[in-house]
């Protein structure tokens, strides 16, 4: 009579689990956590680029040491690689830093590629092109994994703000992820003068 018990027991168990949306939840939560992965891949590509970049434009560049510094400081934040794990989603203001502090990396690449202009036979080097390739692209892909991140995050948020599975979240402490956000200034529109 036990077994028969135990094993109701668990049927029970195992479908109030499915029928309350935490199968759902759990994959949900998982979708995005690989998002966030995807992420950091990106983020990681673009350290890694780096270095190879500075020292291919130091090589034409040697006096404009202030840009090699911001951009070296930058990255030393980041501790020379993006090893973040992913509960950076649960905390908005570690994301924000992280946001702020890949911004700032961001900021010393866009002087660094500014430089070029300066630099006529720098912009014609096969290397440099191809290393500038492969920084458009890596930042195209990061605003690409940015707002596949923010869609998982919010059919996930929605899920545990929602009946059933909203009582299925406070049961098992499904917290919400932190989103991406603009960056500030990005609401308005750049002033375009023709003069």
């Amino acid at each position: 009579m036990k077994k028969i018990m135990t094993i109701l027991s668990a049927a029970v168990a195992s479908l109030f689990l499915t029928g309350c949306g935490y199968n759902g939840i759990v994959a949900q939560k998982e979708n995005v956590e690989q998002q966030w992965a995807n992420v950091e891949n990106q983020y990681q590509k673009r350290a890694d680029l780096v270095p190879n970049l500075v020292a291919t434009v130091k090589g034409f560049a040697k006096h404009e040491e202030k840009v090699f510094t911001e951009i070296a400081e930058s990255r030393a934040k980041l501790g020379g690689s993006v090893n973040i794990d992913s509960s950076i989603t649960d905390d908005p203001e570690k994301l924000a830093q992280f946001q702020k502090t890949q911004k700032e990396l961001g900021a010393g690449l866009g002087r660094l590629l500014a430089l070029t202009e300066n630099y006529p036979e720098l912009k014609s080097n096969e290397n440099f092109l191809d290393l500038q390739s492969q920084l458009e692209g890596i930042e195209n892909r990061i605003s690409t994994e940015r707002k596949r991140y923010n869609d998982a995050v919010g059919a996930y948020n929605k899920s545990i703000q929602m009946f059933p599975g909203v009582i299925t979240a406070k049961m098992f402490h499904f917290e919400k992820k932190a989103y991406f956000q603009a960056e500030e200034g990005t609401n308005k529109a750049p002033a375009v003068s023709f003069e």
